[in-house]
């Protein structure tokens, strides 16, 4: 059995159709909401203690990617529910997985979101060599629901929905763009195949954001809407790495970035 937190976001939700329900046990938010606080590992023992069984895996697919949001809000969504999680877990033959971002190895000065995802990655390092744990650093994920509006795709979207300009850098940023229903479906099959520890899933197949809004935008028949350079360069970015693809994913995993994207939006524009 599949224990997902998080069921009712983009990533668990899409977990939870890869599993099926003959295998997927989604949590809803009471079981899980105090997990977070002070006991919440035992908390969250007891629920494994009567649910759970050796060989079964805890997918922690909840937590906060606002960067805007408090430093406090991230650490206790995105750190202490699954740490609790991962105690909880230790001894009884429970897989648990978390979720981080690339990001983490990037950035010599993090945002709040990206700072406690590594925070998070240490402590399943450090855990690892004791019980059965994963950590995997996801790319930019979309399908399944509305992009987020802090996101550069909603971002997007609401510039065509509106048709007004869209300001951006250069674009040179480098991104891999992952269909979250590819995700759901590479993920279930590396945490089979027995993948541990800390690793990334990626393609190797990066696009720069330039290229994605340009094609985003003529696809939409609107490309004057786009304004590139307006903005300044970030200076910590991503503009020259490229991330091996993990050497157990097969070849074709995920969808071309691009029509995919532009396939996605028009469902909402």
């Amino acid at each position: 059995m599949n224990f997902i937190v998080g069921a009712r976001g983009r990533l668990g939700r899409a977990l939870a159709d890869q599993f099926g329900a003959d295998h997927a046990y989604c949590l809803a938010r009471g079981d899980y909401e105090s997990w977070s606080e002070a006991g919440g590992a035992d908390a969250a023992a007891r629920f494994l203690e009567v649910h759970a069984e050796t060989g079964d895996t805890v997918m922690v697919a909840s937590g906060l990617l606002d960067p805007a949001l408090p430093a406090s809000d991230h650490a206790k969504v995105n750190v202490d529910l699954p740490a609790h999680i991962i105690a909880a877990a230790a001894g009884r033959g429970v897989t648990v997985v978390t979720f981080g971002t690339v990001m983490e190895s990037l950035q010599a000065n993090p945002n709040p979101y990206v700072r406690s995802k590594v925070a998070l990655s240490h402590i399943v390092d450090l855990a690892a060599a004791s019980q059965p744990l994963a950590h995997v650093r996801v790319h930019t994920l979309y399908g399944v629901g509305e992009p987020s509006p802090f996101m550069f795709l909603g971002q997007m979207l609401t510039s065509l929905r509106s048709r007004t300009r869209f300001e951006m850098t250069s674009g040179r940023q480098l991104r891999e763009y992952h269909h979250v229903q590819d995700e759901a479906r590479a993920v279930a099959s590396l945490c089979a195949a027995g993948a541990r520890g800390v690793f990334d899933l990626s393609s190797g197949q990066p696009i720069s954001l330039r290229d994605l809004a340009i094609g985003v935008f003529d696809a939409f028949g609107v490309p004057e809407l786009l304004r590139l350079g307006a903005r300044p360069e970030p200076v910590e970015e991503n503009y020259g790495n490229v991330f091996q693809p993990h050497p157990d994913l097969a070849a074709g995993s995920f969808r071309p970035a691009i029509p995919s994207v532009v396939n996605y939006l028009q469902a909402y524009v």
